[in-house]
């Protein structure tokens, strides 16, 4: 028993990277009316006697809370590092981030915007603000980040997708799309209204700053193609990167080091020292 003591201070110096908190919580929605776990990551420094900001991590069509964190185990240290909390909600299996139109027990644009902001902001020592929180996520969960973040600019200031379904139109009878949209002929104006290349007409240049990216072999290339460029036809500002890769975890588990780079660059120039 002595022996472990002596040991884990040395193990502890040893990975102090991947010293950072992770820890699994229930977070209830009350639009919802369920728990909803979400695992909640947080630097090694933390203390209640600062501040920190926070990034929201969404994951993929038939993902989970913990999807972000087996595809991408440098999380933790990564959290260290940028000295922040990272909150990775789980989406459920198919709800592409939206209060659907069509299913009023879907409500995962009210969670994750509205809900649990409020939940992180109550229960852990955040700075409050937008300035302070950035969202991102995977495939659908690109999807998701980009349309909540356009829609809540007073809840996030920075926002990415990764390889993301940023237009879901020319899939109509992909991932279960069509429980959460509705038809895609007879409700057509629920898929023209609900997908990030159309949210975009609402946003003004240096409302967010914007980072997306996607593999030069994933199957939505063309859609991101197509926001970059109405992205650029409205002369809005934005990061845009395409490079070799797939849509799978090897792409998008080494996509999120660049995305969080590019956050704690906003989060340095965008606030003081906390």
């Amino acid at each position: 028993m002595k022996r472990s003591i002596y040991l884990l201070p040395l193990l502890f110096f040893c990975f102090k990277l991947n010293a950072a908190y992770v820890d699994t919580v229930n977070v209830y929605s009350n639009s919802m009316r369920k728990d909803i776990k979400t695992v909640v990551i947080r630097p090694q420094s933390y203390s209640t006697a600062r501040k920190y900001n926070v990034v929201y991590l969404l994951h993929g069509y038939g993902g989970n809370y913990s999807s972000w964190v087996k595809d991408a185990p440098q999380l933790p240290a990564k959290a260290d590092e940028m000295d922040a909390i990272f909150i990775c909600p789980d989406g459920g299996f198919s709800s592409w981030y939206l209060d659907s139109p069509v299913d009023s027990t879907s409500r995962y644009e009210t969670f994750v915007a509205t809900e649990l902001v409020q939940y992180t902001d109550s229960h852990y020592s955040t700075a409050a603000g937008r300035e302070h929180r950035a969202v991102t996520g995977l495939s659908m969960g690109g999807h998701g980040a980009l349309y909540l973040a356009i829609r809540h600019r007073d809840i996030f200031g920075s926002a990415g997708s990764v390889c993301g379904g940023v237009d879901t139109r020319p899939f109509p009878k992909n991932w279960n799309m069509a429980k959460v949209f509705g038809d895609p002929v007879t409700q057509k104006e629920n898929w023209d209204r609900n997908v990030v290349v159309n949210q975009v007409d609402h946003l003004k240049n240096g409302e967010l700053q914007l980072i997306i990216d996607c593999g030069t072999g994933d199957f939505f290339l063309a859609v991101n193609r197509e926001l970059h460029q109405k992205l650029l036809d409205l002369k809005i500002d934005h990061d845009y990167t395409e490079r070799p890769g797939a849509h799978n975890k090897a792409y998008w588990g080494n996509s999120i080091d660049f995305q969080l780079l590019f956050f704690k660059k906003y989060f340095d120039r965008t606030t003081a020292k906390i």
